[in-house]
């Protein structure tokens, strides 16, 4: 399954319910503002194997440099991960 988060605000609650739905066959893709729970909340995602950020989102807002242990992918990378990992779930 793919996970697409696109929202700065999500508490650690929400998260913490989020990731015990997560199997090890799934992926995340942190997108829009949601680039910035990165940054934010960086224990809940910097582990995880399969955690991408969309790099033009974190270009867009100067984040290159903080954000070095995650993978940054293009959108053509993106529109690859949602044939490998489906369904989707926007949250």
């Amino acid at each position: 399954m793919l996970y697409t988060l696109s929202k700065a605000n999500y508490d650690e609650e929400t998260l913490n319910f989020f990731f015990s739905h997560l199997s090890e066959n799934d992926a995340v893709v942190l997108w829009q503002d949601g680039v910035l729970q990165a940054v934010k909340n960086p224990q809940f995602f910097a582990k995880l194997p399969r955690c991408y950020l969309l790099a033009q989102d974190v270009q867009a807002r100067g984040l290159q440099g903080k954000l070095t242990a995650f993978q940054c992918i293009s959108l053509s990378e993106l529109v690859k991960l949602t044939a490998v990992y489906f369904p989707q779930v926007a949250l």
